[in-house]
């Protein structure tokens, strides 16, 4: 059941990168107001996510989008927003949030890297981080 899950996971990530590679593609042209001209290059191994409402901007490395949380994350998108995505994925949470999951993460991501979005969730109200406890409702 497990390396069902696993392929599961495997062929949504190839999917994801499919529409994303697509999406940012010189050969691709933007007839809307948002050019991405205006928008900074990703340089390689890292990829573009928006984050929350204000839709920030932050640079992963790809390798992160294996790691269990931002597999939970990236569900998140795909539910709310579906594969319809030109230039980004958009994550549905809080950016200090994420901008925390990822102090953690460049801190030791041997040992962060292992948690869940639950996990997260509760090592940061444990420490005071309460203003996340919204996201607990549908973190698995």
């Amino acid at each position: 059941m497990a390396k069902s899950i696993k392929i599961n996971q495997i062929v949504r990530l190839k999917q994801v990168m499919k529409k994303l590679r697509l999406a940012t593609s010189p050969d691709t042209t933007d007839t809307d107001s948002d050019s991405e001209t205006d928008t900074p290059r990703t340089p390689p191994g890292f990829l573009a996510v928006y984050v929350g409402s204000e839709r920030e901007r932050f640079l992963i490395p790809i390798r992160y989008l294996n790691l269990p949380v931002f597999v939970t994350l990236l569900k998140r998108a795909e539910e709310e927003y579906g594969f319809k995505f030109s230039g980004g994925i958009v994550v549905p949470c809080e950016v200090g949030f994420f901008r925390k999951v990822l102090e953690f993460l460049e801190k030791d991501e041997r040992q962060f890297g292992r948690l869940e979005l639950d996990e997260f969730l509760k090592m940061f109200s444990e420490v005071g981080f309460d203003r996340f406890s919204h996201l607990k409702h549908n973190a698995s």
